[in-house]
């Protein structure tokens, strides 16, 4: 099992939008194989930076989903949301 965090610092004035971009994008990564658990947080000290926290059962589900057509056609989306490129980072037990 893997934990997947996305980091993103959303521009304040598209954050609604993105909000709902990024709760649809959790909902189709949902039905995607290997998917465990996800959650979508935001720093209380800074709004705008958004985390996702999601589980996969290993790199390669994981690595399958980001690579899709799926999240590939919402990236391109959110990223016109974004004041900086989102960081990802995948940990392990």
């Amino acid at each position: 099992m893997i934990r997947v965090l996305i980091e993103r610092h959303v521009a304040s004035e598209l954050s609604e939008h993105y909000d709902r971009i990024a709760r649809e994008t959790l909902q189709a990564a949902m039905h995607f194989p290997g998917f465990i658990s996800g959650e979508a947080l935001h720093n209380t000290a800074d709004p705008n930076h958004r985390v996702v926290l999601a589980t996969y059962r290993n790199e390669s589900d994981w690595q399958r989903w980001a690579g899709s057509e799926e999240r590939r056609a919402m990236m391109d989306q959110i990223n016109l949301m974004l004041e900086t490129e989102e960081k990802v980072t995948v940990f392990s037990h």
